[in-house]
């Protein structure tokens, strides 16, 4: 079978080449030709671990073709996935522009049957106008060729979307048609041998699925987070709190870590998209509102720990930050809540000096020179006022109490992760902070 993605960023890129490695005769297409001739040159536009050596196998084994021109190959392809981007628009609700000139380029150049599955993460009632603009193009042209518009989101983590592709919790599906539902069955096969279900749904409740997940663990993160900053208030501790209510398997252990706020591509975006949904159906999503706002405050309760420990007289002061991806594992700053606290910094008129594993090419193009771009963990908190833990990288988790004694202008540490052992840090001689503790 062979296949075309459209839309060769985070999604659309991971989908491709493991759909290759699968074994189909996969065509990525994006309108981008200078991210075309790098990734036919087996080179990831994004980092993601793994990705590349799948990428350079299946190039070489002719199953995995790069290129900007979807009408080209149309009519070889069977199933055609659509996974260019859906940014947020002006109001928070999703700019569909993209998916519906895929639909219109389909409906304009398709000769036999297709199948046409919305990769992207889009509204509930996406598909419907999908299949409305494609059969617009067919009427346009007089043309009566069969196709069917599917659903099938992708529930891919930054930092492990390779192996969360080819071992998934779940496949999701959403079909109306025995058809469309024979050919996902064929194209999951090697999935289902290896235990992965797959479930078949409404196309409506499909595209509901993965927005409500996303919904539910943005709430998670909001809700310990605002339980950690009651935590702190009342003399609890946050890391005792999780352990005590995660052994609970009603509720269960993961995402309950407090911290700094979520970021990335998907869980702000996400939730003010379902935000808008719910208003163009006259209801009001009251819960995730209040998740919005616990997030964005959070976003800054490091920066507001640090002014008021110097007493709100940060000028001049020297602070370093270790962490600027939103999570480990990636290099994308979109949303990250190392950008709200570095505009708080700098507003403050702090020097401000970052260090990240894989961050650097990305903030070099975003900040520019506002701030210090490190070559090393040790050159941010050289000579620092305070040091902020933002991103919880695995090689920061070591950091030697020691060392910010001897290195640090006064040796004071802000664990926006609650990675490192507050007990220790304080009989080593470091002033700690962390979230809820």
């Amino acid at each position: 079978m062979k296949i075309a993605v459209v839309g060769s960023g985070y999604v659309g890129l991971v989908t491709g080449a493991c759909m290759a490695d699968m074994g189909f005769e996969v065509f990525c297409i994006d309108i981008d030709e200078t991210k075309i001739a790098k990734m036919k040159r087996g080179e990831s536009p994004i980092f993601e671990h793994g990705l590349e050596n799948i990428m350079k196998m299946n190039i070489e084994k002719g199953r995995l073709l790069f290129l900007t021109d979807l009408q080209s190959v149309l009519d070889e392809v069977e199933v055609v996935f659509s996974a260019v981007g859906t940014p947020p628009d002006e109001d928070g609700s999703a700019d569909l522009q993209y998916v519906l000139e895929v639909a219109r380029t389909i409906g304009k150049y398709m000769n036999n049957y297709k199948l046409i599955v919305t990769k992207s993460t889009v509204p509930v009632g996406t598909a419907k106008l999908v299949k409305e603009t494609v059969q617009e193009e067919l009427n346009k042209r007089n043309a009566e060729i069969p196709f069917d518009v599917a659903s099938n989101p992708e529930f891919l983590k930054e930092g492990e979307a390779v192996n969360d592709f080819l071992r998934p919790d779940r496949i999701v599906v959403g079909v109306e048609s025995e058809r469309a539902k024979a050919i996902f069955e064929k194209l999951y096969q090697p999935f289902v041998l290896n235990g992965h279900p797959i479930i078949f749904t409404d196309i409506a409740s499909a595209e509901m699925i993965k927005y409500a997940a996303n919904a539910m663990l943005a709430t998670r993160i909001s809700f310990m987070n605002d339980i950690a900053n009651l935590c702190e208030r009342v003399g609890a501790d946050i890391s005792m709190v999780k352990k005590g209510i995660g052994s609970d398997t009603r509720i269960g252990r993961k995402f309950l870590n407090a911290g700094v706020g979520y970021g990335g591509s998907c869980f702000p975006k996400d939730v003010k998209a379902l935000i808008k949904t719910a208003e163009k159906h006259n209801y009001s999503l009251d819960v995730l509102k209040a998740v919005e706002k616990v997030n964005n405050k959070q976003k800054s309760i490091l920066f507001n720990k640090l002014n008021n420990y110097y007493a709100h007289q940060l000028t001049h002061k020297k602070i370093g930050l270790l962490g600027l991806s939103f999570k480990p594992n990636t290099d994308d700053l979109r949303e990250a809540p190392s950008l709200t606290i570095i505009q708080h910094l700098l507003d403050a008129g702090c020097h401000v000096c970052a260090y990240d594993p894989v961050a650097m090419p990305e903030a070099k193009r975003r900040l520019g020179n506002s701030i210090t771009l490190c070559n090393n963990i040790e050159e941010t908190f050289t000579n620092a006022d305070a040091l902020l833990l933002v991103t919880e990288w695995h090689e920061f988790r070591t950091l030697s109490p020691d060392k910010l004694k001897a290195l640090m202008r006064k040796p004071v540490l802000f664990d926006g992760r609650n990675i490192y052992d507050d007990i220790e840090m304080r009989k080593a001689g470091v002033e700690y902070f962390g979230i809820g503790r």
